[in-house]
Order: structure tokens, then C-alpha cells, then sequence
């Protein structure tokens, strides 16, 4: 093997906690590991949140080491408390089965399955049929209740009440690392850093049950400056699904992020060469735009394909050096009769989903945050027909100075 992965990981900044470091690293470099991450299935595609830890698997492949995607058709039916403040609402076996299928297509994207190299493995395999007396029996007696509750992800429940339901999701997950342990000789886990202690969990299980070495190792959180997680907009997650966050869009987000994070961004979510990470990081006033462009379209390329990436760079080019005239800006078209009756601001912001709500839409409005066809409007009752068409053939919709829609007929 070339470079160890572990210094890989650690100067591109994914890193965060590491159960055993040293003995670790030493693993990592001198043998084939097979080491897992899981995915609840909550939704019908990954997030931008997932996709750090996607880069991480993707490195680690890269390096020679042995994937395991866990979709969590099991653990999803019970809720994973860390980081949240209220309990997760509960879905159906159909639902979660269908977005556990749907996280395997988009994984496949970036892992490569074929002739064993990767797996995907599902924890409903083994968690639905449980016996709950043989549960308690095998894996309950190992975990400290007075140990369990001094955890992070329970503490932050402890105050609005902790069910006993949610109570079992970190012997679940430790349940799974040692199935996998057993199934697949799987001795390290990954994760986030809200992770740990589910981590640490199924790391003390393996030692107990089999007198064996296991390892974990937690990423940092992709956070804005104040703290919050990054990977939300005002219209909620960037998805990596291009029918529910399309390329353009995708792009725009990581092109507008804050300057401090440009850095870190390009270690953690590109593979571009750290010394060229370092100089983009250092650019300052202006030129740090064309940092954030090039982080844009390196990780559009590999989330949505080179081609889908210079049509998301050059359409936001074309609008804020162009004044918007682009094939590649998001567009609707509506039947000519819609237009003929006209349709009001509101509704356009609405259905462009520049706009969480009306009500969200007449304020910004009235704020004076929205242009039709480059002209400011303030009226929120203002209706719009065909006549009110640029010489393209279309209206074009600016919500701020960096949100574009564009309206046209069919």
C-alpha cells in the first residue's frame, strides 16, 4: 500500500476521535481492512451530510480497505436520539425499505460493489427477527444503564424525556457491529462525531463477547461558523438526488457558502491535491469567489457528473456576469393558458421554490428582495401574463442577488 489513509483522513481534516490511534494507523497501513459505516434510512436519498462520510468510504477504497454500507432498515424502525431534541416519527417497513433501495442506487455511484470489493448489508436482516429474553441475555447484560445514560446522545434527551424505546438504539447499533464482526470480519467502525459513544458501544461488545480487537473513528460534522450543521437551506436539505436538489442548485449552494469554511470544504469534500487546498483557502477579498467556484464544481463533478457540472458552473456565470441568459438556469413552463389568465408573484416564488410559504414569499417581497426580468417589483399582488415576457421568451425571476428561476411557456 502507497500512503497510509489515516494521514490521508487526518491532513484533509476528517478526523475528529479515534478509539485506539496508533494501533489504527498501524492497521490501516499494513493490511486490508473491512471496516463499516451505517445509514438510517429516513429518506428516499443522501444528503450533502452524508456525503462527507461517502468521501471518507470513498478514500478508504481508494487505499485498498474493504467498505460495508449498513442500511438501516432495522435501526430506522427505532430512531437514532444523538443530536436531536425530539423523537423521530415513525415510518413504515414499506417506506423504509424503499429508501434503504434508494441509498443503495445512489451509493453505487460512488463505491465500487462489484466482485466483492464493497458491501451492502441491510441491519433488518438481523434486528426484526429478534427473540427480546435471548437479547437481553446475549448483548443487554454487557451495557451499564448508569453508563449508557452519562452519554452525549442521551443526556441532550434526558430533559423532554427519553423514551425506553429510543433507549435501545445504541445496544442495536453495537448489535450490528458485532454481527458484522462475525459475518464479515469487520473490526473498525466510522461515523460522525455524534456517533461516538454508539461507536464505543459496539467497540467494548466485540472485546467482551469475543476477546477481539475492534476499533472506531469519528469524522467531524460539516458545520457552519455559528455551529449549525451545514446541508440545509431555506427550502431544507441539499440532496444529492438531482430530482430534489437539481445540479444548478447543488452548485449554488456550495458556491455561496462562508469564506471560513472554504478550506476546510475543499480537504473534506474534493480530492484535489491538499497543497492546492491550502493555496484556494489563503485567497482573500474577491479572489476567494473563485475558490468557492472551483469547490462548487469539483463537488458537483462528483456528485452529479462532469457534464452536469460545467452546465451548473457556466449557467451561474451566465447570470452574474451575463444577466441570465442561460439554458442551464432551473426552469419551469407552464400551458400557455396558465400564462393567459397570468399568474401572480406569489405563486412564481412558490412554485419555484424560492419560497418556503406565501407568507414567506410576500414578505420578501415587500422587503424588496425580488426582480422580475431585471426589474425590481414590490407589489406582491402583481400578476404576470405573457405579454410581461423578455425577448427570450421568458420570465426570469431573482430572488436576492444569487436565487434565479426562469418561467417559460410549453
Amino acid at each position: 500500500m502507497s500512503e497510509n489513509v489515516y494521514d490521508i483522513l487526518k491532513e484533509r481534516g476528517f478526523i475528529e476521535q479515534c478509539t485506539h490511534e496508533d494501533e489504527v494507523r498501524e492497521l490501516l497501513g499494513k493490511e486490508s481492512v473491512t471496516f463499516y459505516i451505517g445509514f438510517d434510512a429516513t429518506a428516499d436519498s443522501l444528503t450533502a451530510g452524508h456525503f462527507l462520510t461517502v468521501m471518507a468510504m470513498m478514500h478508504m477504497q481508494k487505499a485498498g480497505h474493504r467498505p460495508i454500507a449498513l442500511l438501516g432498515g432495522g435501526t430506522t424502525m427505532i430512531g437514532d436520539p444523538s443530536g436531536k431534541t425530539d423523537m423521530r416519527s415513525m415510518m413504515t417497513l414499506e417506506t423504509i425499505q424503499h429508501n434503504a433501495n434508494r441509498f443503495q442506487q445512489q451509493l453505487s455511484k460512488f463505491i465500487d460493489f462489484d466482485n466483492d470489493k464493497a458491501i451492502i448489508a441491510n441491519n433488518a436482516d438481523w434486528l426484526l427477527d429478534l427473540n427480546y429474553v435471548d437479547f437481553l441475555r446475549e448483548v443487554g447484560v454487557h451495557f451499564s444503564v448508569n453508563k449508557m445514560l452519562a452519554a452525549d446522545c442521551y443526556k441532550q434527551r434526558m430533559e423532554k424525556g427519553l423514551t425506553f424505546f429510543e433507549f435501545n438504539y445504541m445496544i442495536m447499533q453495537s448489535y450490528d457491529f458485532w454481527k458484522l464482526n462475525q459475518l464479515y470480519d469487520c473490526t473498525l467502525q466510522l461515523g460522525g462525531n455524534d456517533q461516538w459513544s454508539n461507536i464505543i458501544g459496539g467497540v467494548e461488545l466485540i472485546r467482551r463477547k469475543e476477546q477481539k480487537s475492534a476499533f472506531g473513528l469519528t469524522f467531524k460534522l460539516l458545520t457552519t461558523s455559528e455551529g449549525v450543521k451545514m446541508g440545509k437551506t431555506m427550502k431544507g436539505a441539499v440532496w444529492l438526488d438531482p430530482e430534489k436538489t437539481s445540479p444548478y442548485e447543488f452548485y449554488q449552494y456550495w458556491r455561496n457558502i462562508e469564506d471560513v469554511k472554504v478550506e476546510e470544504c475543499l480537504g473534506l469534500l474534493t480530492f484535489l491535491p491538499m497543497d492546492e487546498v491550502r493555496r484556494l483557502g489563503a485567497l482573500e477579498g474577491a479572489e476567494i469567489n473563485h475558490a468557492k467556484e472551483i469547490l462548487a464544481y469539483e463537488i458537483t463533478k462528483i456528485v452529479h457528473g462532469e457534464e452536469e457540472a460545467v452546465k451548473a458552473r457556466d449557467a451561474a456565470r451566465a447570470l452574474f456576469e451575463g444577466g441570465g441568459k442561460s439554458e442551464n438556469i432551473p426552469t419551469t413552463s407552464y400551458p400557455a393558458d396558465r400564462f393567459a389568465e397570468g399568474i401572480d408573484l406569489i405563486t412564481l416564488l412558490c412554485d419555484a421554490k424560492l419560497a418556503s410559504s406565501r407568507s414567506d414569499a410576500r414578505r420578501t417581497i415587500q422587503q424588496g428582495g425580488v426582480s422580475v426580468n431585471d426589474v425590481k417589483i414590490k407589489e406582491f399582488d402583481r400578476v404576470f401574463t405573457s405579454n410581461d415576457f423578455d425577448s427570450d421568451g421568458g420570465l426570469l425571476v431573482r430572488k436576492g442577488k444569487k436565487s434565479y428561476h426562469r418561467f417559460i411557456i410549453e
